[in-house]
């Protein structure tokens, strides 16, 4: 008898096991996700081409561009067109952004309250052009279930900001399961209120990592916008890029 409950606590104990094994490869913790994010879509540095439509309820405008990034802490974005944004550069250094406008042949600094504004009337503001940093360093996580989004099994997680110079308080993302990147993300105020919805979408492989090539964003506050839909047509990661593109001189270049 004693044999029979034994052989039973084995068997009992083995399947507690492998359901802990299974239950952990299935889900990993949500900080290991984070990492695998941050893994995909960070760089020590890139360069990247980018398109931006602006739909309007009545029409559309696209604007190009061609960014230099390192890291969190320094990008260079030159404006290609259309004619009347062609020039247009913005430097951002270290928590510091200006703007060259050729028109004026003026550069001005962007701070405080501005860094909220729309970026040439986008449905992006300057502040979520500027925050690169990544969430490992930047929010705690929890996964809090899973849902399937547009045929792709996502984990559902909901961020907290651990520290406060944040734009937004909490954000919730919908994680492919397979490829380690974000589908779907809404982003919210300290009050709860949902301020911004993105869709992630043209996910390929590159240089070994997952990257979404196309991002829609959703000002959820912004009146007559029906969103806008940012394109990178080409990015190269870890790149030699010259210093002297980060610096003030080089906007008037």
């Amino acid at each position: 008898m004693d044999i029979r409950r034994g052989t039973k606590m084995k068997i009992i104990l083995t399947v507690l096991s492998a359901t802990v094994v299974f239950c952990s490869y299935a889900q990993p913790e949500a900080d290991i996700i984070l990492e695998r994010i941050d893994q995909n879509l960070s760089s020590e540095n890139r360069i990247f081409e980018s398109s931006m439509t602006i739909h309007g309820r009545r029409n559309s405008r696209t604007i190009t561009s061609r960014t230099y990034a390192v890291e969190d802490m320094r990008s260079f974005t030159e404006y290609l067109s259309p004619p009347r944004e062609e020039g247009t550069k913005m430097l951002k250094l270290e928590g510091q952004l200006w703007i060259y406008s050729p028109s004026t042949d003026r550069t001005i600094q962007i701070s405080g309250h501005m860094l909220r504004q729309s970026v040439m009337g986008s449905d992006l503001s300057y502040e979520d052009m500027m925050d690169d940093r990544k969430l490992t360093e930047t929010y705690d996580a929890t996964v809090t279930g899973s849902e399937e989004l547009e045929g792709h099994k996502t984990w559902v997680l909901e961020l907290t900001a651990k520290v406060e110079d944040l734009a937004y308080a909490s954000r919730k993302l919908w994680v492919d399961t397979e490829r380690y990147v974000p589908l779907k993300e809404e982003l919210f105020a300290k009050s709860g209120k949902l301020l911004k919805r993105s869709v992630m979408s043209d996910v390929v492989q590159i240089e070994g990592r997952w990257f979404p090539c196309t991002i829609f964003y959703k000002d959820m506050l912004k009146q007559g916008s029906e969103g806008t839909e940012f394109k990178i047509t080409d990015i190269r990661f870890n790149r030699d890029i010259p210093d002297y593109i980060f610096s003030k001189a080089a906007l008037k270049q």
